[in-house]
């Protein structure tokens, strides 16, 4: 539990309280253990239990929303968001290039782990929201197409 010296008429003792039970205290005093009977009742010091609370990650502000836009979904803008936390590697595209669904967009380092983000639909590239070396939190708007 806890280590004292002590020095007593010159002469120096090493000290351990090993435990503590009612008002009887086992203690070591320089290798030989002895019990102690104090006159008041000791409380043991107890450490505190962590309590956390439950995370939610706050990526997007409706959180039934789907990240990316579905194939089938009518031609306009959509986004395509980070799935998971990480940081990116490479970007595959350029802002301007004509992409079709599947094509590999850019590469992201997640837990140790490279994820290919591949689009979700065809179109143009009109927004490249990030560069190759940023670190992107899950949700955040990643590149943006149009028609």
């Amino acid at each position: 539990m806890k280590k004292f010296k002590f020095t007593i008429n010159g002469n120096s003792y090493e000290t351990e309280i090993l435990s503590v039970e009612d008002n009887v205290a086992e203690i070591e005093i320089n290798g030989t253990k002895y019990y102690v009977e104090v006159n008041k009742v000791l409380n043991p010091v107890k450490t505190p239990r962590l309590v956390r609370t439950v995370a939610v990650p706050a990526t997007d502000n409706v959180p039934s929303q789907a990240r990316t836009s579905p194939p089938n979904a009518p031609k306009g803008s959509g986004n395509i968001k980070s799935p998971l936390p990480g940081v990116i590697i490479d970007i595959l595209v350029k802002e301007g290039d004509m992409i079709r669904i599947g094509q590999k967009l850019l590469v992201l380092e997640a837990m140790k782990m490279e994820n290919n983000i591949e689009a979700d639909k065809a179109g143009k590239i009109v927004l490249i929201n990030k560069q190759k070396g940023d670190s992107v939190m899950e949700g955040e708007i990643l590149i943006v197409i149009g028609d």
